[in-house]
This record gives structure tokens, sequence and C-alpha cells, in this order.
């Protein structure tokens, strides 16, 4: 913003101390310190409020840009859809099911030898 280097300083000291005196330069200078504190804080304040604001905008923006598009429950449901289709049996097989008898490799349940108390 400003570019004030050492001279600059070093002037405005020389004048501040020549208008106020060495008695009260130390409480002008802890004062205007303390002033200039509390505007970098409002300053600091406001900013973050205006960046919080940009990025809920940013926020809203995206929620309605996804409530347009295709939402994740139709994708589910067209992927549940092409599942069952290919899962169906062809037309003119005979479901496992229907045959009457266990698949191949199934065990039947063991039965235990030990009474049951």
């Amino acid at each position: 913003m400003f570019d004030v280097g050492f001279w600059e300083l070093a002037l405005i000291a020389v004048v501040a101390l020549l208008v106020l005196g060495p008695e009260r330069l130390p409480k002008a200078a802890r004062t205007a310190g303390l002033w200039i504190g509390r505007a970098r804080r409002v300053v600091m304040n406001v900013k973050t409020e205006i960046d919080r604001e940009i990025k809920a905008e940013e926020l809203k923006q995206i929620m309605a840009k996804q409530a347009q598009s295709s939402g994740v429950h139709e994708i589910v449901e067209q992927t549940r859809e092409a599942v069952e289709g290919a899962a169906r049996p062809a037309p003119g097989s005979k479901p496992q099911a229907e045959s009457g008898s266990a698949p191949a490799g199934a065990a039947e349940p063991k039965q235990s030898d030990e009474p049951k108390p």
C-alpha cells in the first residue's frame, strides 16, 4: 500500500519528539499502537467474513447444480435394472431351483452323535 522506509519513519519520530516532547511521546506511541492493532483486527474480521460468504455462496451454487443434474439414486436404479436384466435366465432354460436336486458339491447337514441335554 504505502512504501515507508527507514528515513521516513525516522523523520516522523523526530517530528513527534519535537511536537510532543519526551514526556508524552511514549504514551502517544502506545495509544497509536493500540489503535493500529484494533484497526488491523477489524480489517481481518471483515476479510474473514467476506471469505466465509464467498465460500457459502459457492457451496450453494454447487448444491443447486447437483440438484438439477441426475442424482445418484437414478444412477443406482439404472445399474440395479441392468444387473437384474443380466441375471435373468434365458427363455427355455430350466432354473436350478426347479430341478429338485441339490447342486453338486453341496454338503448335507452333519448330524451330531452326542445326545442333546
